[in-house]
Formats: C-alpha cells, structure tokens, sequence
C-alpha cells in the first residue's frame, strides 16, 4: 500500500473514524493498491457537524474583506503545489498527467473567482420614502454539505469550497470513496493557508453517509454531483428535510455537425470532446448528430481517434466495472446493427496490464432508440446517428431526458443561433466541443441534468449560499408615519 490508511479531517485534524470498516482505494493506471478509504458512521458525522457548528459564529462574523485573504494565499499554494496534486489526480483517478493539469489549473480559477466576492456581494440601499430606507445583505446560512464524484477529485470539490466558505459558511466534505486521496491534500492546503479549524472538515464513506448527511438536522444546504439516479433521491430526500439543495445529475451531450462545419476543426473538436478525461465527465460529447452529407467529417474524426493512444495521450476509465459496462454498450451496438468504425474494446497497455483502460470508439449508423444513443456510457465512445434537417436533429437532442449541454458545428451564424434557441439544454457550445463556462458564468444544465434552482459555480451560487436579509429603517421623527409604519 502506497499510502497511510484515510482518515477524516475534523477540526483542523485527521481523525480515526469511529468504524472499523474500510475499502480499498486502487489506481485505474496501473490496478496498484493506494489506500484505504474508511467507511464512517453517523457518529463520525454528528462530530464533524459539531466542530463546524462550533466554527461558524466566528467565521460568518468575520469580515468577507478577511475570509476572502485566506482564498487568496490558498490560490498561491495551489499553484506552488500544481505539479503534487496533479500527479495525485492522475494516479486516483486514471486520467493523464496533463488532463489532471488543467484540472489543477480549474481550480485556481475557481478560487480567484472566490476572492473577489466582496465586490459582487455589496447588497443595496435606497431611500424609498423620505426618512425610509431599505437595504439588503447576504448572510450565510451555517453548516452545508458538498458531496462530490470521482471524476475530478480536486475541481468538482473547489466548486463549492471557495464560494460556499467564502461566504461565510462551514462545510462538511464528502468525497467518493474511489478517489479520496486529493480532498485531504486540500484540506492541509486551506489550514496552511489561514482558515480556522472546523470551517472545512471531511467524512468519508458511502451511502449511509450521503443518507445521514440529507437527514442531519443541522446541516442547511447539500450540494451534489453524480449520476441522475443518485441526484433525484438526494435531491428528493434533501428537500423533505426542509434543506436547500442542488443536486447536478448525468448528461448525454448531443453535437450537431451540419455540412458546412470545418472539417478538420470539427474532427479535432469532437475527438477532444469524446475522449477527455477518458469520456468521464458530464460534459463529454457522446452523441454527434450529423445533418446531412458529413461522411469527411466522420472520416476525419476515426482518423482523429486513432491517434489517442491509451497510457499515452488517454487515461484509464476508474475501475473494471466501468470498462465492462463501456465494453457491453459498444457490443450491443454492433447486435443492433450499428458500424464499429474505430473499436476501443481489449485495450492492454503494455506495462500497466491491470489498468483499466478502454479505447477511443466511433461508432456509426447508430438509430435514436439505441442505447448507445440515449444513455449515459461515460466512457471514450461517441455514437453518430444521421439526419437530413437541422429540426430532426434538434428533435433528437430534445427527446433526451437530460439537458446539461449542445454544441453546433457550423460556419452559418444565423444556423448557430436557431439552435442556440432551439436546444433543451443548459449549456451550448458554437464550434465548441466542450462548452464549459468560465467563472464568472456559472455551470449547470436543464431538465434531469439539474434538480434545483440556480447554478453551482459563478455569480449564480451567492444565491445558493447565503440568504438574504432584508431592512427596513427610519431614524428621523420627521419621516412621519405613513402605511408602512
């Protein structure tokens, strides 16, 4: 075992859990054994909403002008400490050494985003009658949740840690159990940077935890991202215990290539856009939906794939549970009459023979009613089905349930617009194969890709971490009174 055993961080403290019980963390690189993850219980968590309850009338009374000074030395330390917490980030997770850069490189700036809060927070105040005046002000809610996937151990949790704590709150961190290794490295990075023990603390484990963690009756607002399935029951039970929530669930991204997209520009767009991160982010494109004569396109994107080598330029997908599920979608595919343009199955790296890794994969000739074509793979495959109108295309795009993101391949302006406004979907992309936006736009889909009101990240989450107060004051005797006294 490379690593000590996991330990929860509670009050500026890794502490042994309260349970015995513990998984083993493997590297997808490799199949080495890195860890163990412990599993902990409701006991665990009670002392980790204590030590936050305990932290927050300090730190919410504490200037934003002054939270926002350890953001700033945080910020520093990440960078300083770029080259560690990617090399962890590859090895937990399977993705490459330079995917696992820019993700460090996300984080950054999601914390310089945090750091100037104090200008988009200033509240308002007018006189609204003479004598009167009203003014606003976000206050923090106390105690909140965030519970994160495995696919970006370091950015999907500085998501929320930034903003939420910036703002004045405490946080109760859980991670996934399959990647747990790099939110212990942050924590150390925010106690090096100034903040207070017990601001952000750590619990790990599994279900039960997400369980308690929705129940607990000092916890104000949970945030979560995952799989759809596992959004709507946190979402569900968040919302019946009367707390806050936004729960991101899963994506199937549609890009629509009309024939006047650049071909070569498409092709590396779409290529990029199918294998990141080993096709393991809600923002994958898994489905191109080509209008019309795109057949050089498509020659040219498995020319693309080709030259994305597992262990080299593509990551390893996070368990072998994951790659046999990929491998059975591609397989069913092809019993359903689909084409196997570029086939990523019984991908070995030499070397890393118990790693977990899957090839990138075109498949062509795919039908909408496929499963390949409606569910969720999360996996290095993109499945390409035809259509002759830009309205067929858009009607496929719409029939998904999910609507986290759209991208349009196009040089026709007016063509990218219809389907801007046409689109069921949260996020769209014009010649983008990724369309994430950046701070200070805020990240979140539509539909069942999102439960919840707001966004996640950007201006949108001041919303979702504070609360607003409102006043009301008069000190003048001469104001009189009127219908509001």
């Amino acid at each position: 075992m490379k690593y000590p055993p996991i330990q929860n961080y509670i009050a500026g403290n890794f502490v042994t859990p309260s349970t015995h019980t513990a998984m083993q963390v493997i590297s997808p690189l490799d199949g080495n054994l890195l860890s163990t993850v412990p599993m902990s219980g409701k006991n665990d968590l009670d002392h980790a909403v204590e030590s936050a309850r305990n932290a927050f009338p300090s730190w919410s009374n504490t200037p934003i002008k002054e939270r926002v000074q350890v953001f700033f030395r945080y910020k520093t330390l990440l960078e300083r400490n770029l080259k560690m917490l990617a090399e962890l980030c590859s090895e937990e997770n399977g993705k490459t050494y330079s995917e696992s850069v820019a993700e460090i490189e996300k984080c950054i700036e999601l914390t310089e985003f945090a750091t100037s809060l104090p200008q988009l927070i200033s509240g308002e105040l007018l006189e609204v009658s003479k004598g009167v005046e009203c003014r606003t002000e976000h206050v923090p809610l106390g105690v909140v949740a965030s519970i994160v996937p495995f696919n970006f151990p370091s950015m999907v949790p500085n998501w929320t840690i930034p903003n939420a704590i910036a703002l004045g709150n405490c946080m109760i961190m859980k991670p996934s159990e399959k990647v747990p290794l790099s939110c212990g490295i942050l924590a150390q990075l925010l106690k090096e940077a100034g903040l207070p023990d017990g601001v952000f603390n750590i619990v790990h484990g599994d279900t039960s935890i997400v369980e308690a963690i929705c129940d607990h009756p000092d916890i104000e607002a949970i945030s979560f991202v995952g799989s759809t399935k596992v959004a709507k029951i946190v979402y569900r039970r968040a919302t019946h215990n009367y707390k806050r929530c936004i729960a991101l669930g899963g994506a199937k991204n549609h890009l629509m290539v009309l024939p006047d997209a650049i071909p070569d520009m498409t092709a590396q767009n779409v290529a990029a856009s199918m294998s990141g991160c080993a096709g393991q982010r809600c923002m994958a494109a898994s489905a191109m939906i080509g209008v019309g004569n795109i057949d050089p396109i498509v020659s040219k994107i498995c020319d693309e794939a080709r030259k994305i080598i597992p262990g080299v330029n593509l990551g390893a997908v996070i368990n072998k549970e994951s790659k046999e599920r990929i491998e059975k979608y591609i397989a069913q595919a092809e019993v359903d009459g689909a084409t196997i343009l570029v086939d990523g199955r019984n991908t070995v790296v030499e070397g890393k023979e118990n790693g977990t890794y899957v090839g990138p994969t075109v498949i062509d000739h795919v039908r909408p009613e496929m499963s390949v074509a409606k569910e969720e793979i999360f996996g290095p495959v993109i499945s390409i089905m035809r259509t002759n109108t830009v309205d067929e295309a858009l009607a496929i795009e719409n029939a998904s349930p999910y609507g986290n993101a759209a991208s349009v391949f196009t040089q026709n302006g007016g063509m990218a617009r219809y389907i801007i406004e046409h689109a069921s979907a949260g996020m769209i992309g014009v010649n983008v194969g990724v369309p994430v936006p950046r701070e200070p736009f805020s990240f979140g889909g539509w539909n069942e890709s999102k439960f919840g009101v707001g966004d996640i990240t950007g201006k949108s989450s001041i919303e979702f971490w504070t609360k607003l107060k409102k006043s009301t004051i008069k000190w003048n005797a001469e104001a009189g009174v009127n219908w509001m006294s």
